[in-house]
């Protein structure tokens, strides 16, 4: 099974941790990152994750997130189908950079798209080909799974 986490989640870590809700975030996306490690899931990267890390103006925080990038075993840069998928996440109301995530995530056949981002959580009912969940989430179904 092939995870895809948005730029939102790498960077959930370095995030202020006073509110419980992203020290639990940043929890379960820690043990998501364990899990890919200890080979039970696998990691798709995009040039779209590269792009945005490579804006990121600490530089500690920029290498940390783009060690995984050699973690993942699959990467996709951009075609005009993913401009075309990107299209049509845009329809349902997407900004263009998260309709960019998704689509690198369906072209890396990704059952899951990873984030913390409030905005794509509010449209994930809206996409149906990849499930977006909240890495809280994610974990509660993969240990359901179990």
């Amino acid at each position: 099974m092939r995870v895809y986490l948005d730029n939102c989640c790498f960077n959930r870590p370095f995030d202020d941790q006073s509110s419980l809700t992203v020290r639990l975030e940043t929890e379960a996306k820690l043990a998501i990152q364990e899990i890919i490690k200890e080979g039970h899931l696998s990691l798709g990267w995009s040039y779209i994750l590269d792009f945005e890390n490579s804006a990121n103006p600490f530089l500690e925080r920029q290498v940390e997130i783009q060690t995984w990038k050699d973690v993942a075993d699959s990467f996709v840069k951009e075609t005009p189908g993913i401009l075309l998928e990107m299209n049509t996440m845009l329809s349902a109301g997407l900004k263009p950079i998260d309709a960019l995530h998704l689509a690198c995530a369906l072209a890396l056949s990704c059952e899951y798209f990873l984030t913390v981002d409030k905005g794509i959580l509010k449209k994930a009912a809206d996409i149906s080909t990849v499930k977006i969940l909240n890495p809280i989430d994610f974990i509660i179904e993969w240990e359901t799974k179990r």
